[in-house]
């Protein structure tokens, strides 16, 4: 029986292993299906503290699970597929095996939201995508119109990455303004291959026909009026939903399907704790992500140096 199971494996989740390793509580980290976390889809993260010319998501991640393994936290590239905390020892599905655990820290963080329009789906890997880290420097967008829809940090981060490849970015959102932080406003401002379309809307991804992105229907939510965008690529970055479905009906979640914590980082389960992205609608950084791994691991271990006094 482990005495901590962590399940999610971003910065939340290996800050918890690292402080639970060094109390020597050995505690098995299980990856899930993306090892890492978004965070590994991002190129340089610039406001990691301690990386003053910026880190690479996935070489962030790396260190974290690096300096979490030299002090004793194992790993396991496993998907949890289902969790019974009804009862001491609490019980995990891992890949068809069972897993016990004294305390469990969840840590699952959050993914991409999806626009939910026709052509959406069906054209997703075909010029749709959510990380334009992970595809922007791909061949059949170089030198072609592409669109990203969001306002905030994401989408801006998004956008500028792709001047990169693209011959012009279009920046699609429903307001007019964007809510990126001022740094990343200034920056998109300022870069003359971005076009802001502001208060519209994506409607439609065209052309499944085809079985390629040949370009969006777009909606102006002032006026009503629609239009046709060509482009090569559509880039969705409206943000994040809580990877928290496989705790539905056994840990509070709020309206959104966040996780409420009660008690410091403890759920309204007992020896359950929760870090990160799948409880955090309001934040959402990497740096609040690995504070809040820190706490949960530090109530789980008085939480089991309670139980054995």
């Amino acid at each position: 029986m482990e005495k901590v199971v962590i399940i999610g494996s971003g910065p939340a989740g290996w800050t918890a292993a690292l402080y639970t390793a060094r109390a020597q509580l050995a505690p098995l980290v299980l990856t899930g299906k993306q090892p890492g976390g978004l965070l590994t889809t991002t190129s340089i993260v610039e406001n990691f503290p301690g990386f003053p010319e910026g880190v690479d998501g996935y070489e962030l991640m790396t260190r974290m699970q690096k300096q979490a393994e030299r002090f004793g936290a194992k790993t396991s590239f496993g998907v949890v597929e289902a969790v019974d905390f009804s009862k001491q020892p609490f019980a995990l599905t891992v890949d068809g095996e069972k897993v016990e655990a004294e305390t469990v820290i969840i840590a699952t963080g959050a993914s991409h939201k999806h626009l939910g329009v026709p052509g959406e789906d069906l054209l997703e890997t075909k010029g749709v995508t959510y990380c334009a880290t992970c595809d922007g420097a791909l061949p059949v967008f170089r030198n072609q119109p592409l669109v990203v829809v969001g306002g905030g940090d994401s989408a801006c981060e998004e956008a500028l990455y792709l001047t990169r490849f693209g011959a012009v970015v279009y920046l699609v959102h429903r307001r007019d303004a964007l809510r990126a932080s001022k740094i990343m406003q200034d920056r998109v401002h300022a870069h003359t291959k971005i076009k802001p379309i502001w208060d519209s809307a994506v409607t439609e991804i065209l052309d499944v026909k085809q079985d390629k992105v040949t370009g969006v229907k777009l909606k102006n939510l002032k006026t009503g009026a629609e239009s046709f965008l060509e482009c090569a690529g559509v880039f969705i970055a409206i943000g994040h939903e809580p990877n928290t479905e496989l705790f539905k009906g056994r840990i509070e979640t709020d309206a959104n399907g966040f996780i409420v914590p009660k008690e410091g980082m403890m759920t309204n389960v007992p020896g359950v704790f929760v870090a990160g992205d799948c409880a955090d609608h309001l934040y959402r950084q990497a740096i609040t992500a690995a504070g809040a791994g820190c706490a949960a691991a530090i109530d789980a271990e008085r939480f089991l140096s309670a139980r054995n006094e």
